[in-house]
């Protein structure tokens, strides 16, 4: 069988397994807890689209395929924004945050159906991760936010055209900083917990009732 970018199947391959293990590992400890819930989906999204972005480049360059590859990662920032949500925010601001993030989704998946340029995966991926990090900034998860940094110096690579090698271009390199930057991410992701509503102060003494 003939494969056209072996480097790139193999380390998208390794991508889609590390995110599919992880996804498993955090749905077992998430308890009663949708944040994790949420970044488990991610995690299972991202594991998905990288399987199939790795059989697109090394078997099959079909446009279906494709689709599918560029909507799984849609899903996959779909999760971790409402996972970093769940985690920070309550009530009506999570309840916004959340459709926001659900039409975000939405418009991303309309606007993918007519096009192919990866550079709009990218974009999707950042507003994402920008959500997140402002999360995790105001509440603090330091491995999350190292997990974001990683990402984002993961796209700029890809973006670049680096090579470190002629059997090993930009997009090999993308998916290897990305399987230590998910990492990151499940550490920060198995250290949350749901926010709670604030407990309302009890009356002052001699208020009224």
């Amino acid at each position: 069988m003939n494969i056209s970018e072996p480097m790139t199947l193999v380390t998208d391959y390794l991508l889609a397994g590390v995110a599919a293990w992880l996804a498993v590992l955090l749905l077992r400890n998430s308890e009663s807890h949708n944040s994790r819930k949420c970044w488990a989906i991610a995690f299972a999204a991202l594991a998905l689209g990288a399987f199939l972005g790795g059989t697109w480049h090394g078997f099959v360059q079909n446009a279906l395929l494709w689709k599918a590859t560029v909507l799984a990662v849609g899903a996959a920032s779909f999760g971790m924004v409402a996972g970093s949500a769940s985690a920070t925010l309550s009530g009506a601001a999570r309840r916004l945050v959340l459709r926001l993030a659900l039409v975000k989704l939405l418009v991303y998946c309309a606007w993918m159906m007519l096009r192919d340029d990866f550079i709009f995966v990218i974009i999707d991926s950042g507003v994402a991760f920008a959500a997140v990090a402002a999360f995790h900034l105001w509440k603090w998860n330091g491995f999350l936010l190292g997990g974001v940094a990683l990402s984002v110096a993961a796209a700029l690579v890809q973006a670049s055209g680096l090579a470190l090698h002629a059997h090993f271009n930009h997009n090999d390199l993308y998916h290897v900083i990305q399987i230590a930057a998910v990492v990151l991410l499940y550490r920060g992701a198995r250290r949350l917990s749901d926010a709670r509503a604030p407990t309302p102060a009890p009356p002052a003494a001699g208020g009224r009732p």
